[in-house]
């Protein structure tokens, strides 16, 4: 984002969450080819394997279909090499810059890992540029001492003056302390709109999915499956509706700003730092052209017109309650003129 929060110093309590270091993934040699090749690798796959997966018609044909220990390691392969393929999306739908790694898991999951060290930090951003959806991808965090790093997962119009943008960042944070999640909603170039919240877990032990729903009538973010925020649209106030934008994410060095107020710096020591990537998806629309309807995909009504429950806005409470760290609502020193309007309609 250009504009980052004047937030107050905060003294964070000592957490017993003691992260560990996240296995590394296993790097294949499938990149951009992989997608394609999907269909090749079952058309060639399917005899094979119906003959290890359809009940025998009887004791000869089942005798007929008994494999050597090889074949069968060759079809376990085949079928590692077809799950990884259907998986794969980050070449195949974003632009990568900087240290940006694709490998996959031994689930067979893609994971980009974006590495940030004194050189280079990394991003990746998707091709095509959306207009309303809901975009979810699960991350593990830069584990240990992660001050003054800063990964987010964002949507984003551009970089002009009048820019929107929906942001995810994850403030880093010493070993052992909180990290924070920082929510902002940029309309026409406006972003003072930070709501900041200590993540209840570790993230950098395991994955954890965040999520950003979009629509007309208001911006929700989720962690896992808990409604941590919305933001409601009001017919009189700036609201990113109308500019089309892509997916980003990032790891970079926000030394200047990430971890109370900029007092801990990277520790370039730790360096590499890593954060992971897996399990992407965009079910949104897409722009058609001048004066022609959105192109949606089937289902579109399940977030086109989400608005949180009764219950959901209970998580939404207990939230700022227990784990909001900043909200700029409360900051009488940044709008000593008065808060924002929204802030008074609820």
């Amino acid at each position: 984002s250009a504009e980052r929060p004047l937030c107050p110093a905060a003294d964070l309590a000592q957490s017993s969450i003691k992260p560990e270091p996240p296995p590394v993934p296993c790097y294949a040699t499938l990149g951009r080819r992989a997608h394609g090749n999907a269909l090749t690798i079952h058309a060639r796959l399917t005899p094979l394997a119906r003959a290890f997966t359809s009940p025998p018609r009887s004791r000869a044909f089942a005798a007929s279909t008994m494999a050597s220990p090889a074949a069968v390691s060759a079809v376990a392969v085949a079928l590692a090499l077809l799950v990884a393929s259907a998986d794969a999306w980050l070449h195949e739908e974003f632009d990568t810059e900087g240290n940006v790694r694709a490998g996959y898991d031994a689930r067979g999951q893609q994971v980009a890992s974006i590495v940030l060290d004194r050189q280079s930090g990394g991003a990746f951003r998707s091709r095509r540029s959306y207009l309303y959806g809901q975009f979810s991808v699960q991350i593990k965090l830069v584990p240990g001492n992660s001050a003054g790093t800063v990964a987010s997962f964002y949507l984003s119009s551009g970089d002009g003056p009048g820019h929107d943008e929906i942001d995810m960042e994850f403030m880093g944070n010493s070993t052992g302390q909180p990290v924070a999640l920082n929510t902002n909603v940029w309309a026409n170039g406006d972003g003072k709109k930070e709501q900041q919240f200590y993540l209840w877990f570790d993230p950098a032990a395991d994955y954890h999915t965040y999520t950003i729903i979009w629509n007309a009538k208001n911006v929700i973010f989720k962690v896992d499956d808990l409604f941590l925020r919305c933001f409601t649209r009001h017919a009189d106030l700036p609201y990113p509706g109308a500019k089309p934008m892509a997916v980003h994410a990032t790891l970079w060095d926000g030394s200047y700003w990430a971890t109370q107020r900029g007092k801990v710096k990277v520790d370039w020591t730790a360096a590499p730092f890593v954060a992971s990537y897996r399990g992407y998806s965009a079910d949104a629309c897409v722009p058609a052209g001048a004066g022609r309807p959105l192109a949606c995909p089937a289902g579109t009504g399940r977030w086109m017109r989400r608005r949180p429950s009764a219950a959901e806005r209970g998580t939404v409470a207990w939230a700022k309650k227990n784990y909001m760290r900043y909200n700029y609502c409360d900051d009488g020193w940044r709008f000593p003129k008065g808060f924002p309007a929204e802030c008074s309609r609820g």
